[in-house]
C-alpha cells in the first residue's frame, strides 16, 4: 500500500531520509537562511517593514504570490502584536505557516487496496521525467518487497517504451509493451489481465505526456480509466502528476490542465535537487490543493524519496 510510505516508514530510516532531504534542498535553504538574516539584521524590531523586505526573498524561493501574501499576513499581524522577538522567532512562525499549508493539502486520503493489484497511472508533460519516475517508483516498491509490473501506455513515443523497457532491466520489473502507435488502453487491459493473474502488487502505468489538445488528453484518460475499472474495480486508485521542480510557477499551468483532465490525487516533483526555488513546493500544494507524494533528489534509481512535510521545512531552516 502506498499508505505505508507516508505512514510506517522505520524509525531507524528517518534520520537518512533527513539528512538526503536537507542536502537536495541546499541551495535554497542557503538563499532562504542566508536573506532572512540580512533582512532582520536592517533593524532591531521585526515589524510589517521588515516582513516587507521579506516577501521577495519568500518569492524568490518561488513559493508563489499568492502563498507568500498569505504566510506573510498571517506573520504581520504577530508582529503588529510584538510577538516577533528576533530570526530565530521569525523562522519558527515561518515554518509553521509552511507546514499548516503542506498538512492543509495532505488531508486528501489514499485509497485502500485489498486483494487486487493497486494500479497507480502516471501523468506529466514529456520533459518532466515522468518515465524516470516510474523506473524509481518501481524500485521503491521492489525495496519493500513488493511485487510490480509496469505498463508502457506511452504508445505516440517510440523512446518512451524503450526507456521504460530500460528502466525495468535496471530495477528486475517486467514491462508489458505493444508496438509503438498502438492502442494505450488495450496496452493497459493486457498489463491488467497479467497483473490480475499473478497476484501483483503494484501496476505503474505511463501515459502520453503531451498537451496538444486537452479534450484529446481527456478522451484518453478517460478511457484508460474505464479499462482499467472494468479489470480491476476502482482502479486507478492513485493517479499521480509528475513535475519538473527547475520550472517553478511556470509548470503551475501546466499541471492545473493536468489536474482537470487526468484527476491527479497526488504529485511527484522531480530535480528538487537542481534548482534555489524548492518553495515551490508549498506553492504547488497551496495553489493546487494536492499533496505531494514523492520528490526526486537525483538520477539514480534509488534517487525517490517519500515526501514527508515536517522533514522537508525543517530541513529549508536546519
Amino acid at each position: 500500500m502506498i499508505q505505508t510510505l507516508f505512514g510506517s516508514l522505520d524509525e531507524q530510516q528517518k534520520p537518512g531520509l533527513f539528512d538526503r532531504m536537507k542536502e537536495a534542498v541546499t541551495r535554497t535553504r542557503e538563499n532562504l537562511s542566508q536573506r532572512i538574516e540580512e533582512v532582520v539584521s536592517i533593524g532591531k524590531e521585526i515589524d510589517r517593514a521588515t516582513l516587507d523586505d521579506l516577501e521577495a526573498t519568500l518569492i524568490g524561493a518561488d513559493l508563489g504570490h499568492t502563498t507568500t501574501r498569505e504566510v506573510l499576513d498571517k506573520l504581520r499581524e504577530r508582529a503588529d502584536r510584538k510577538q516577533i522577538k528576533n530570526a530565530d522567532e521569525l523562522k519558527r512562525l515561518l515554518k509553521e505557516e509552511l507546514l499548516n499549508i503542506l498538512n492543509a493539502a495532505n488531508i486528501r486520503p489514499v485509497q485502500k487496496v485489498d486483494g487486487t493489484s493497486e494500479v497507480i497511472l502516471v501523468v506529466g508533460v514529456n520533459g518532466t521525467g515522468k518515465t524516470t519516475t516510474i523506473g524509481k517508483l518501481s524500485q521503491v516498491f521492489r525495496s519493500q518487497g513488493k511485487t510490480v509490473l509496469l505498463c508502457a501506455a506511452d504508445t505516440f513515443r517510440a523512446a518512451a517504451i524503450e526507456q521504460l523497457e530500460i528502466w525495468g532491466q535496471r530495477t528486475g520489473t517486467e514491462v508489458i509493451r505493444t508496438k509503438a502507435g498502438g492502442d494505450p488502453a488495450a496496452v493497459l487491459f493486457d498489463a491488467l489481465q497479467a497483473a490480475s493473474a499473478r497476484h501483483t502488487d503494484y501496476v505503474i502505468v505511463d501515459t502520453a505526456g503531451r498537451l496538444h489538445t486537452k479534450t484529446n488528453l481527456m478522451a484518453e484518460l478517460d478511457k484508460m480509466r474505464r479499462t482499467a475499472q472494468r479489470i480491476i474495480p476502482g482502479a486507478p486508485h492513485e493517479t499521480l502528476l509528475v513535475m519538473d521542480a527547475t520550472t517553478g510557477q511556470n509548470g503551475l499551468q501546466q499541471a492545473r490542465q493536468f489536474t482537470d483532465a487526468a484527476g491527479v490525487t497526488g504529485i511527484v516533483l522531480t530535480k528538487l535537487d537542481g534548482t534555489a526555488k524548492g518553495g515551490v513546493v508549498v506553492a504547488i500544494s497551496r495553489e493546487l490543493g494536492l499533496p505531494v507524494r514523492y520528490v526526486g533528489v537525483g538520477e539514480k534509481a534509488g534517487d525517490l524519496l517519500p515526501f514527508n512535510a515536517k522533514d522537508f521545512v525543517d530541513s529549508l531552516f536546519a
